[in-house]
C-alpha cells in the first residue's frame, strides 16, 4: 500500500515539543511489532497496540490535549497492524485493523523513544554524589536575575538535581521572593507548617518562645531530613534568609547518597540493619498526629529518588522485634557519626538574600549552636520533585539542543 503523506509541520505528535526530523530509512511487520529502523543503525521495536494508542487525531491522542482516549478495556486483540510503509520523507505510515485506520507518525518522535529521552531520567543531569573534598561550598548562582534569566535558573536547577544542593545568592529579602521563585516551579507543598514557613531564632530570647520546631531554639541541630512521618517526605526545601545577626549558627550539608555508598560498602551490616529494619516516625506537635513506618534508608521502588528518614526529634518507636533493636540502633549512630564528621559534612553561613535549596530526602542537613545574641529569619517552602524535574526538563529542551550544560559556579 502506497503511503499517504500530510506535511511535515502538520504532523503533530503526542505531545507538545518539538522534534528533529530524522527521516526512518526502513519498516517491516511481524508477530505484532513493528520494527523501525534509521540509517545509523538504531532500532525501535513498537507493539501494535501502543502504536494505536499513540495515534494522533486517530482515536488514540486527543489533538487538543494530547492525552490518550483509549480506556485499556477497549484494547482487544483483534486491532492489529496489517500494513506498514515509509512516506517519501520519512515518516511512518501504519494501517490498522479492523477499522482500516491509517496513522503517521513523526520520524522524530519515534527516534526519541528509541534513543530513550522519554525515560524519566532524560534532559536531566546525572546525580554526583560528592563529599567536601569535591564541593567545599553549596553551587552558587546569581539570585539577583535568576528569576528573569532563564539560563541562571536552568543552571540553578540543574545544580540542584546534580548535587542535591544549589544556592543563590543576592536575592531580595523580600518575604514574597519564596513564592515568586514557586510561580516559576510549580505547587508548593503544603504541610502542618503551612505553605510558606518561617525559621526563626531570637538567640536571646531561645529556650523560652512558644515553638512547635527545635528549628526554632538555639539548640544544635544534628544531620536531618525533614518530615520522615509522612509516607512521601518533601522533595526539595528552600531556605530564603531574610536577617541574620546571630553569631554561629553555621548551616551543615552532608550527601546522604555518599554516607549511603560508603555505609554499604564499609559496614554492610549496619547498611542492611538500616534499609530493612523500620521505625515509626511521629509528630507530637498539639493538634497534629502524623505517623509512618519505614526504614532509615528507603530507596523504594526501582527509579526512586533515595529516601533518607533522619529526624531524630520525630523518631519515636521501633518497629521490628525485640532481638533487632539493639542492632539497629549500632547502625543508627554509624550513619549519624559518619554523617556529621568532616569527611561528609560540609558548613557555611546564611548571609541575608541567600536562599539554599536542597533536596530534603537525599542531604542531611543541620546547624550548629548560637554561639552569640542575634536575630536570624530564615522563609522555607517545600515542592516536590515532580515540579522541580519537571520545570528543568522543559528548560533544558528549550535553552538547548543537547543534555543540560554542566555551568557551575562554586564560589
Amino acid at each position: 500500500m502506497a503511503a499517504s503523506t500530510v506535511p511535515r509541520e502538520q504532523l503533530l505528535t503526542p505531545d507538545f515539543y518539538q522534534y528533529c526530523w530524522t527521516p526512518i530509512s526502513h519498516a517491516s511487520h511481524h508477530d505484532r511489532f513493528t520494527t523501525i529502523s534509521w540509517s545509523d543503525g538504531t532500532t525501535l521495536r513498537a507493539f501494535d497496540l501502543w502504536l494505536r494508542e499513540n495515534a494522533v487525531g486517530e482515536g488514540g491522542v486527543d489533538v487538543a490535549t494530547r492525552e490518550g482516549l483509549l480506556d485499556p478495556a477497549d484494547l482487544s486483540d483483534e486491532i492489529t497492524v496489517t500494513d506498514v510503509a515509509v512516506t517519501g520523507d520519512g515518516a511512518l505510515s501504519v494501517t490498522f485493523a479492523p477499522s482500516a485506520t491509517v496513522a503517521l507518525y513523526h520520524p522524530g518522535w519515534l527516534r526519541h523513544v528509541a534513543d530513550g529521552e522519554h525515560r524519566p531520567q532524560s534532559w536531566l543531569p546525572e546525580p554526583t554524589n560528592w563529599t567536601p573534598d569535591s564541593l567545599a561550598q553549596p553551587p552558587t548562582h546569581d539570585g539577583s536575575v535568576v528569576l528573569e534569566n532563564a539560563q541562571v535558573f536552568s543552571g540553578w536547577l540543574n545544580d540542584l538535581l546534580r548535587y542535591g544542593l544549589s544556592r543563590l545568592r543576592s536575592c531580595p529579602t523580600s518575604e514574597v521572593f519564596n513564592k515568586e521563585l514557586a510561580d516559576r516551579i510549580g505547587a508548593i507543598r503544603d504541610t502542618n507548617f503551612g505553605t510558606l514557613w518561617d525559621v526563626k531564632a531570637d538567640v536571646a530570647l531561645a529556650g523560652t518562645a512558644d515553638t512547635n520546631s527545635t528549628a526554632n531554639t538555639n539548640l544544635r541541630l544534628g544531620p536531618h531530613t525533614d518530615l520522615p512521618t509522612r509516607e512521601t517526605p518533601p522533595g526539595f526545601q528552600f531556605l530564603h534568609c531574610l536577617e541574620n545577626q546571630a553569631g554561629g549558627g553555621l548551616s551543615t550539608m552532608a550527601d546522604g547518597a555518599s554516607v549511603v555508598d560508603a555505609l554499604a560498602s564499609e559496614f554492610p551490616h549496619h547498611y542492611e540493619a538500616l534499609s530493612t529494619l523500620n521505625w515509626i516516625f511521629f509528630n507530637r506537635g498539639p493538634g497534629i498526629d502524623h505517623r509512618w513506618s519505614g526504614p532509615f534508608i528507603d530507596h523504594g521502588v526501582a527509579g526512586a529518588p533515595l529516601t533518607i528518614r533522619a529526624f531524630y526529634p520525630v523518631r519515636a518507636f521501633p518497629d521490628m522485634a525485640a532481638e533487632d533493636q539493639p542492632r539497629a540502633y549500632a547502625a543508627m549512630r554509624c550513619f549519624s557519626q559518619m554523617a556529621a564528621s568532616e569527611r561528609f559534612q560540609i558548613s557555611y553561613p546564611f548571609e541575608p538574600g541567600d536562599l539554599v535549596a536542597f533536596d530534603n530526602r537525599r542531604i542531611l542537613h543541620g546547624r550548629s549552636a548560637f554561639e552569640s545574641g542575634g536575630k536570624r529569619h530564615l522563609r522555607g517552602m517545600y515542592i516536590d520533585q515532580d515540579e522541580v524535574r519537571s520545570t528543568a526538563r522543559v528548560l533544558n529542551r528549550q535553552l538547548s539542543s543537547t543534555k543540560p550544560p554542566t555551568t557551575t559556579n562554586r564560589s
